[in-house]
């Protein structure tokens, strides 16, 4: 006798973060248009997560649909060893031309794990090839997230993040503490004391310090001061350490800056960019990075190869989407779209830091956050949240969303009704 499609998912395909032993259900999507998921029921829902904060244009984008017929046309792939190819020259163009001018170097990969991996062998072969092999370790903060490969889940909270049953198969990083002081805060110079101490303790052994510009994604979505990036910033050039930026959630956009460093006018000597980066269409990220580290690299061991290649590494399909998305992005209308939304979310959500079930209310650019009280339970609220015909996944204690940024109101506030409702009916004792 055969099983249902959906039956036979859940005893056979592993999802994300998900025991295969009580598998969260899983909800079958048959297709997307614009901000909107229709189910296999017929039941549409608003797609306040961007699949994971990638789909910024929509889905089915017209723009971005004709350029991926139009490479299928002429190839899906090529290996890039030894290969060059125009999609992949047209990407480089555009990400080096709305990035800070000091990076010229992309490296182009195929995730945002990978790319942080790529981050840091760049940062290990810099003192390599200058012959300082005792500069090996990174510097972080506690609270952040930068992927799920093994390079990436050793700067990731070692803690309270999602990967501390590897932490004796992990290389040993250094984690200041998270910063404290948010957005809204009044900056005082005692609040990054302790970053100046781990500096001037570490710094001979320090590689690069890495870290999530001005928001800590799926490490517990907390925004903090732009001052306390400026002032590692300041630090990483005193003590001679190189910085990387992970923007693989925060690029193109989504904070309100077209990069988050923006917010504190800095500029990284390696960028991590990912997620947003097709707008969602498929999987691929780029690294990209100073002259100066790209030569110096170039005159290390091993003939000064950065040693990393992954077989679909500048996959032409890939490369011709994201092209496309980031031609949008340089149009502008970004900035309006994330406005209207920050505007739209600090009136709608703000006030539900009123009720006694959420600890914090906060909403910088097109990211909208509660933090609750108690951890939420994810199957009965995302049960609750499609009968609302919404689509919305919590984590921990957070209810967030992170929507496309060509939403309409309508859907927004359909959107940001749901997580009211979740909130009143956590302050009445309803599940």
């Amino acid at each position: 006798m055969s099983i249902s499609d959906i039956e036979f998912d859940r005893q056979h395909i592993w999802h994300p973060y998900t025991s295969m032993l009580n598998p969260l259900p899983a909800y079958k999507v048959e297709s997307a248009k614009g901000c909107s998921l229709t189910l296999e029921n017929g039941a549409q829902v608003i797609d306040g997560m961007s699949s994971w904060w990638a789909v910024i244009h929509g889905y089915r984008n017209s723009r971005l649909d004709s350029v991926a017929h139009g490479q299928i046309d002429k190839m899906s792939h090529v290996m890039f060893g030894g290969i060059t190819h125009q999609p992949a020259i047209d990407l480089a163009r555009r990400l080096i031309n709305l990035t800070p001018a000091e990076l010229e170097r992309v490296f182009i990969a195929d995730s945002g794990s990978v790319s942080v991996e790529v981050a840091i062998k760049m940062a290990l072969q810099f003192w390599l090839a200058q012959e300082r092999p005792e500069k090996h370790r990174l510097l972080t903060v506690k609270g952040g997230y930068h992927g799920d490969t093994f390079k990436a889940m050793s700067v990731c909270d070692p803690v309270n993040g999602m990967h501390h049953l590897f932490n004796k198969a992990i290389n040993s990083q250094l984690f200041a503490d998270a910063p404290t002081l948010t957005p809204n805060d009044e900056w005082t110079d005692d609040a990054g004391q302790q970053l100046r101490l781990w500096f001037e303790q570490f710094h001979g052994e320090l590689a690069a310090v890495i870290l999530e510009p001005i928001v800590q994604g799926a490490g517990g979505m907390r925004f903090y001061h732009p001052e306390y990036l400026r002032l590692i910033r300041k630090l990483c050039d005193d003590f001679n350490v190189l910085l990387i930026a992970d923007e693989i959630a925060t690029g193109f956009g989504r904070t309100g800056k077209l990069f988050a460093c923006e917010h504190a006018d800095v500029t990284p000597d390696i960028l991590c960019v990912g997620k947003a980066l097709t707008g969602g269409y498929m999987t691929l990220a780029a690294t990209l990075t100073t002259k100066k580290v790209a030569e110096t690299i170039g005159q290390g061991p091993g003939g000064g190869a950065l040693m990393h290649g992954p077989t679909f590494m500048g996959n032409p399909l890939a490369c011709a989407v994201a092209a496309e998305s980031l031609a949008i992005i340089a149009e502008g209308n970004w900035q309006q779209q994330v406005k209207k939304i920050e505007k739209q979310l600090k009136k709608e959500l703000l006030p539900l830091g009123e009720y006694k079930s959420v600890k914090d209310a906060r909403v910088l650019g097109a990211i909208g956050v509660l933090e609750m009280e108690q951890p939420i339970d994810v199957a009965s609220a995302q049960k609750r949240f499609i009968e609302l015909g919404v689509w919305i996944r919590p984590f921990g204690r957070l209810l967030y969303i992170m929507p496309p940024y060509v939403i309409t109101a309508e859907e927004l506030s359909k959107l940001t009704y749901a997580m009211k409702d979740y909130v009143e009916n956590q302050d009445n004792g309803q599940v």
